[in-house]
């Protein structure tokens, strides 16, 4: 995991437990500049002092809050943000070294008792630089692109946006497509006490699921949403 991976997902975290939604939101409560935030996001940079005062504040572990690791705390609401997923613009089709081509599934064609990254499944390609996906601190093998269908993950992630996912990260809390029977679907992700997993949608339109434990073999977790796909310029 990159450094701006990192600060994302423990920013993620913060805003949880402040019940905030924005970055902007969130500097607000620690009583920052409106940016600061941001742009330790930008620069990478973990906000240590905050973790230990919300830690401090609300009882919560500081292994979850920046190593993500153990169970989410019970009761906290996922805001709705599209923050933590970035945009990267492809580079039409072109010619020469230096660029990777990720194959687009079709979500809506590989669900049922088909497989999503079968070869009929893939609906378009599209074409990203090779150090661009690095410099995201993505392996260009094991990315590969879905469009998202429906509303329910609200203005993080549209009907008819494309997404990047990272297949080696399937670990929860964020963003993912998952396989849940024959369905397949992209939710907010959260390990809670006890070891259920909660589905979140973005859009609050749409209730909490929570999957118990002895429900699990139904589910695959198929890779983290990083990156929405641009428009190319």
């Amino acid at each position: 995991m990159n450094s701006k991976q990192n600060a994302d997902e423990v920013i993620t975290r913060l805003k949880l437990i402040a019940n905030v939604r924005s970055d902007k939101e969130l500097a607000g409560y620690f009583g920052m500049g409106s940016t600061t935030i941001t742009s330790k996001r930008q620069r990478g940079s973990v906000p240590f002092e905050e973790c230990v005062q919300l830690a401090l504040e609300h009882d919560i572990s500081l292994d979850w809050l920046i190593l993500g690791k153990g169970d989410a705390p019970e009761g906290i609401s996922a805001p709705a943000s599209d923050s933590t997923l970035r945009t990267l613009v492809p580079s039409g089709r072109p010619d020469g070294p230096g660029y990777t081509s990720v194959p687009m599934y079709d979500i809506e064609a590989a669900a049922g008792p088909g497989r999503l990254f079968d070869a009929e499944n893939i609906e378009s390609t599209v074409y990203l630089e090779t150090e661009q996906l690095t410099h995201e601190g993505l392996d260009p093998a094991q990315v590969v692109g879905a469009k998202v269908r429906g509303d329910s993950m609200g203005e993080t992630l549209r009907d008819g946006d494309k997404v990047l996912i990272d297949r080696s990260q399937r670990k929860p809390d964020g963003v993912f497509l998952l396989r849940i029977g024959e369905e397949l679907r992209i939710k907010r992700l959260q390990r809670v006490a006890g070891g259920a997993l909660m589905l979140i949608s973005d859009n609050p339109h749409y209730e909490r699921e929570m999957i118990r434990p002895e429900d699990m073999s139904d589910v695959e977790i198929i890779g983290r949403c990083q990156i929405r796909i641009g428009r190319i310029a």
